[in-house]
């Protein structure tokens, strides 16, 4: 790989103030170029370009397919912002800002002009743009189970056939700091009970949990972004 990945840069810093990174960060853009241009586990090559009018695209004959960026850790701010209001600010958890351990690619395309995965799991209050949530939606999928955005998955199920199963989108996506893979289950970042708890925090212990399970998730995954490159 030609370009550097430095898991320290802040996308943020790459765009004039107010734009989102995910759109405008050129950096960004190359990173997920990069990482994501690797062998499936079918042994294809799934090679991505920038497209003309798309984010990121591959075409080859496993079909053609586009990307969108999508960041993958939130701090919940508008949603527990009643509840963060609570806490004196030393008492939370630094913003360890939008590194390329918080991001992610996802189909950009609109099916039949409904919702796109990040439009669904950042609206549907039961996700409320939780990717440990989304990721739980994601395993479901694969083992043909009903979840909050089961239907928005389905209509990309063409995208998740690429690797064959969850284990191996977890792997291909280096997101293994969320997966339990002795017990086969995803490690919440918050509790979780089958959809029927809150998917935001309601006490300010709970905020501060959630915020700082959420800063190792982003730490664990830029240190194996690292190994991944070694």
């Amino acid at each position: 790989m030609n370009t550097q990945i430095d898991v320290t840069f802040d996308f943020r810093d790459d765009v004039p103030a107010g734009k989102d990174p995910d759109l405008y960060s050129s950096t960004l853009h190359e990173y997920h170029r990069t990482l994501w241009s690797k062998q499936l586990p079918s042994g294809q090559m799934f090679t991505l370009a920038s497209g003309e009018n798309t984010y990121l695209q591959h075409e080859s004959s496993l079909g053609r397919f586009v990307f969108s960026s999508d960041a993958i850790t939130t701090r919940l701010r508008g949603r527990a912002s009643k509840v963060a209001n609570t806490v004196p600010p030393e008492s939370l958890p630094p913003d360890l800002g939008y590194t390329i351990g918080s991001a992610i690619i996802f189909p950009g395309n609109r099916v039949d002009g409904a919702s796109t995965i990040n439009g669904a799991r950042g609206f549907h209050p039961r996700i409320s743009d939780r990717f440990d949530l989304t990721l739980e939606c994601i395993r479901r999928h694969y083992h043909g189970e009903i979840s909050p955005i089961g239907p928005t998955l389905n209509r990309y199920a063409d995208f998740f056939a690429l690797f064959s199963s969850f284990p191996q989108y977890v792997e291909f996506f280096l997101l293994q700091d969320l997966w339990d893979s002795r017990a086969s289950r995803i490690k919440f970042l918050h509790h979780f009970d089958d959809f029927s708890t809150p998917a935001v925090p309601k006490t300010p212990g709970d905020l501060i949990d959630y915020l700082q399970a959420n800063n190792e998730f982003i730490e664990a995954r830029n240190s194996r972004i690292v190994q991944s490159l070694e």
